[in-house]
């Protein structure tokens, strides 16, 4: 079940429910030679998190391959409190169950919230039931069945399909919306497809690749997703609006102001669907959203 996050009125540092814990650190997902060191990640997420926006900060976004790096730069730092983590299956499920064993023996410095793991196309209910098998009950897996690079209308049936599968078996499915290649950037016509799926579904999702909070460039093309866009079409496709017309939407200021005039039960309903986005290169977009007027 979703948890949706909560803002306290009572803060004058609080962060409105509809961006509360809502953007993981996804900086360690780099490919090696690009991505900054494990002792600069942890240092940003520690100061970020106990810092003026830190209720916007959602999970660590850690690979199993660097969880080791990770436990002796946490150990060093020795955090305040435990780090909510996202471990990311890179070296196969069968890694799986020793990395939760070290993750729950640091419970001082860390806590495990969700596995991650990518899908074949055809991922199928013994597949996934392989997945539920290593992991616990109180962590929530999360699948992406990988969307097809050419976009073939063919190719892009049996993706949403995968999804379909995904969200009815209890798993949240994951939504690349960006990355180092053109190709992992998603129309707007297939997040609308993607959303249409988890609405009817019910089940929450999560979203990675995000760095902007409006998008840039203008078309349907390889143009940068926006997190507040993104936000506003689910918004949209809770109620049968424009969800294409969000997400193409250029203008931040209108889609501010709508996000800022949605109902607690719309916010509780759009946070419930998306429950994260993973963003980099600077994992908490703060200023930009104050300057629209969404944050104190």
């Amino acid at each position: 079940m979703t948890t949706v996050p909560s803002g306290s009125s009572a803060d004058p540092w609080s962060i409105p429910p509809l961006f509360a814990e809502l953007v993981d650190d996804i900086s360690l997902l780099q490919p090696r030679m690009i991505a900054p060191g494990v002792d600069a990640v942890v240092a940003r997420y520690l100061s970020a998190r106990d810092g003026r926006y830190g209720g916007m900060i959602g999970q660590l976004v850690c690979p199993v391959s660097r969880l080791p790096a990770l436990v002796t730069e946490l150990a060093r730092s020795a955090p305040a409190q435990p780090v909510e983590l996202s471990l990311v299956v890179d070296t196969g499920l069968g890694a799986v169950p020793k990395a939760l064993s070290t993750v729950f023996s640091r419970s001082n410095l860390l806590t495990p919230r969700t596995v991650e793991t990518a899908a074949p196309p055809d991922v199928d209910a013994i597949w996934l039931e392989r997945v539920a098998e290593f992991v616990p009950e109180d962590v929530l897996p999360v699948v992406e069945p990988r969307r097809p690079l050419d976009g073939s209308p063919e190719d892009v049936d049996v993706w949403l399909e995968a999804v379909r599968r995904v969200a009815e078996h209890g798993c949240a499915p994951k939504l690349r919306c960006g990355g180092p290649r053109p190709s992992d950037v998603p129309s707007a016509t297939e997040i609308t497809r993607f959303l249409e799926v988890v609405v009817e579904a019910g089940r929450g999702f999560t979203a990675l690749g995000l760095r902007h909070v409006v998008r840039s460039g203008t078309g349907d093309g390889p143009a940068q997703h926006g997190i507040l866009n993104l936000l506003v079409a689910v918004a949209r496709a809770l109620v049968g609006g424009d969800v294409t017309g969000a997400l193409l939407s250029t203008d931040g200021s209108a889609l501010a102001t709508e996000a800022d005039g949605l109902s607690e039960r719309a916010v509780q309903g759009v946070r419930g669907l998306l429950s994260r986005c993973g963003a980099d290169p600077e994992p908490v977009p703060a200023a930009e959203l104050a300057g629209l007027g969404l944050l104190a």
